[in-house]
């Protein structure tokens, strides 16, 4: 078990170097347009599925409650969140436009769409970031190596250098974390 436990942390240590040298500056640009988004009184709309839903329901409550600073709160919304708004969806619709109906009703010119899927191609994922595109907001995507059909459809992909699902969502858990400590000092940077 000393062996397996070593070889995970070594891939994830691996992959966060790769970050550093791969997603720097995309990171950066990503950070500049959610923070332009809340100057001009917009919000961050996020959405994933399975595990990418928790990693959007964990960056919308850092948001909204705090993350490292005493200090308002941002308007940020998890489209996975409202489990009786996803089912009368997908009971009507089919669960492809599960964040695309939302995306239609949320998001307005200027807001920042972020959709997470480690393959790039989850169908409800990317009819949202079309969806979103229409209406005129900012769209990010968060993805694996790959970055399937997210990478063309997005304004800005963030595309984690490997295939294996784990270490891509750490992944994205450290980006969520590195645009949330960005976003506050460059919005807050007066508060402790």
């Amino acid at each position: 078990m000393k062996q397996q436990i070593a070889r995970i942390i070594k891939e994830s240590i691996e992959i966060k170097e790769k970050i550093l040298k791969k997603n720097a500056v995309e990171i950066e640009e990503i950070a500049r347009q959610i923070i332009d988004a809340y100057k001009k009184k917009n919000k961050v709309v996020v959405f994933g599925n399975g595990g990418s839903a928790a990693d959007a329901i964990h960056l919308a409550a850092e948001l909204v409650a705090r993350f490292q600073k005493e200090r308002q709160g941002l308007e940020a919304v998890a489209l996975p969140s409202n489990i009786s708004l996803i089912t009368a969806i997908a009971n009507d619709y089919g669960f492809e436009k599960v964040f695309s109906r939302q995306v239609e009703s949320l998001v307005k010119k200027g807001d920042v769409v972020i959709g997470i899927s480690t393959s790039g191609n989850s169908k409800n994922v990317n009819l949202a970031i079309k969806q979103a595109k229409k209406q005129g907001a900012v769209t990010v995507g968060w993805t694996g190596e790959n970055g399937g059909e997210l990478k063309h459809i997005t304004d800005y992909c963030i595309r984690i250098p490997s295939n294996s699902t784990p270490r891509i969502q750490e992944g994205h858990v450290m980006v969520l974390h590195i645009l949330c400590s960005l976003v506050e000092n460059e919005l807050f940077p007066e508060n402790k």
